[in-house]
């Protein structure tokens, strides 16, 4: 198969190149080449997205595409380009576009979207983030209209962790669960965690340009309880039975712990009622459609193995040691 990527230079396109490749397959990345650097063996083509011409260098017909551009502009340019010499097209979208994230089991399918984004947004980032679920709405339309509906794959990712990611959220697990000692658990211990191997994803994402897999799927594992995410990836990273005091989530925000992601925040713990549904969707039709989750374990060694190759490249965030000692002490403290 001759696959073309537009973007391959980072995380989840450097996956798909590395399965692709191992695969077998012919692999061309069109990127800028600015943010990171093409696997080896793949053909690297500099390419402005920008510019409505700017993929106009690439040559030939390709089998597959995997897009994974926010910005509406980028899928026009890309679909008007090259609709007509590409077999099979994924795009990977978000569950950012989902409209509800308070039920728990929703479905691809059936679950309600966010509006597209207006015409004069074009690029979700930066101050501009509120906007990036509505533009991956704009690009999934762009794509299914421009590709045709019966070519092309919509495959809205979850949590994307593993290997390569600089983000401070699952990389936070990782290296708190392995310096051991009591560790703050957010929440309770049945809310659920949903997320998605790397590696799983992109494997997935071949094999759909293979087999001419259409149609729109959530792109995530099935959710877990956090008390079994927790252990796992302790044991991941050889900290079998871990310390975990759990602090329920009104303690928390009485006491500045923030969810999600960023400074003074405990990745992947997010409000309740609220997001009950953001973490808790129904991936059945996913899972029966290919997608092949390996043990979280697996994931956390890994992650743990290049974090400590690469210990300059995850961002600082998260709750710092003497932050989360404090609010533990507190929270002992609280009834006495």
């Amino acid at each position: 198969m001759r696959l073309l990527i537009l973007g391959g230079t980072v995380f989840l396109g450097r996956a798909i190149a590395r399965y692709a490749l191992d695969a077998g397959h012919d692999v061309t990345a069109a990127a800028r080449g600015v943010t990171g650097a093409p696997v080896d063996g793949v053909r690297f083509v500099r390419v402005d997205r920008d510019d409505p011409a700017g993929l106009s260098n690439l040559d030939g017909d390709f089998d597959a595409v995997v897009d994974v551009t926010r910005r509406p502009s980028h899928a026009r340019h890309a679909v008007a380009t090259l609709a007509d010499r590409v077999g099979h097209w994924s795009f990977v979208s978000t569950c950012s576009v989902y409209a509800d994230d308070s039920t728990p089991g929703q479905r691809a399918a059936t679950a309600p979207l966010v509006a597209p984004a207006p015409a004069e947004v074009d690029d979700p980032s930066g101050d501009n983030m509120e906007w990036y679920g509505p533009c991956k709405v704009t690009c999934e339309s762009v794509v299914r209209d421009g590709v045709g509906a019966d070519r092309a794959f919509i495959c809205r990712a979850g949590l994307i962790i593993g290997p390569e990611d600089i983000s401070d959220r699952f990389p936070y697990w990782v290296r708190r669960l392995a310096a051991g000692g009591e560790v703050l658990a957010p929440g309770a211990p049945d809310e659920p965690v949903q997320f998605v191997d790397v590696a799983d994803l992109a494997a997935w994402l071949v094999r759909a340009g293979e087999s001419g897999l259409a149609g729109t799927y959530d792109g995530m594992g099935p959710a877990m309880p956090r008390a079994r995410f927790l252990a796992e990836v302790a044991a991941g990273v050889g900290r079998p039975d871990p310390e975990l005091t759990w602090v329920d989530q009104e303690f928390l925000v009485e006491h500045d712990v923030r969810p999600w992601s960023g400074e003074r925040a405990l990745p992947l713990w997010l409000p309740l009622p609220e997001y009950g549904g953001f973490l808790s969707r129904d991936v059945s039709d996913t899972l029966a459609a290919g997608l092949a989750p390996r043990a979280l374990a697996e994931t956390a060694r890994a992650t743990r193995q290049w974090m400590t190759d690469h210990p300059d490249a995850v961002k600082a965030g998260g709750l710092a040691p003497d932050a989360e000692t404090k609010v533990l002490r507190e929270w002992h403290g609280r009834l006495g």
